[in-house]
């Protein structure tokens, strides 16, 4: 059995990789460990403290000591904490969207994001900037933050949240592809494809495949 350990900082990132899970390796035994003080605190920290860190990684220690064969991370806010505890663990350590910017840069050079929880993007940027870097790739990213999407979603109005990303979507239709910042913001994708000509990602889906070809190969020795 691959059991494989989601670690969540909000519960409103737990329903898109589930449905990712059973679309992509429904076999994998998926367990969720949800600390949803971590985006609270995190919003309030214009940086990533060193408490902040250790509490990420004390609850990664946790989901490794069930037995995980792998850890993704649902969280987009925490880059580099998930960078220690996979320097600190022996199985994959994932982050949300590694996978998503692998698949990004495949398509062109001119990268939109669409993202709706702000202390997520100086993280995501650093990592897609330092992504490209070791590709010799000369993508740029090009961000449009869509202020009170999330707050929507987590007070259960789905539909509010999407249209309201999906509104965005037009300031981005310059570019080679647009990527949907969080495993969240997934829900907006069929939203955001009407609205634009573009390939549209997701995080969620992308996730799963980098994992399970991790794992497996990690099985194989």
């Amino acid at each position: 059995m691959n059991r494989i350990v989601l670690l969540h900082a909000t519960p409103v990132a737990m329903a898109p990789i589930h449905t990712a899970f059973s679309e992509v390796w429904p076999e994998a035994k998926t367990v969720n460990l949800l600390d949803d003080g971590l985006s609270l605190d995190r919003a309030r920290e214009s940086e990533l403290s060193a408490g902040m860190i250790d509490r990420f990684v004390q609850l990664g220690k946790y989901g490794f000591a069930q037995q995980a064969q792998g850890i993704l991370i649902t969280c987009s806010a925490f880059g580099p904490a998930i960078d220690r505890l996979s320097e600190e663990l022996p199985v994959p350590v994932h982050k949300p969207n590694e996978a998503m910017f692998m698949e990004a840069v495949a398509q062109g050079n001119h990268i939109g994001m669409l993202a709706t929880f702000g202390p997520a993007v100086k993280t995501m940027t650093d990592e897609f900037t330092d992504y490209v870097a070791q590709q010799g790739s000369k993508a740029k990213l090009t961000t449009v933050l869509v202020e009170d999407a999330i707050d929507l979603l987590k007070r259960g109005d789905a539909e509010s949240h999407n249209r309201l990303v999906a509104a965005r979507a037009k300031e981005l239709a310059h570019c080679d592809v647009i990527i949907l910042a969080h495993f969240s913001t997934s829900r907006a994708a069929e939203s955001v494809r009407q609205q634009v000509t573009i390939p549209v990602l997701t995080a969620p889906h992308a996730a799963v495949k980098r994992m399970k070809a991790s794992v497996l190969a990690a099985a194989k020795g």
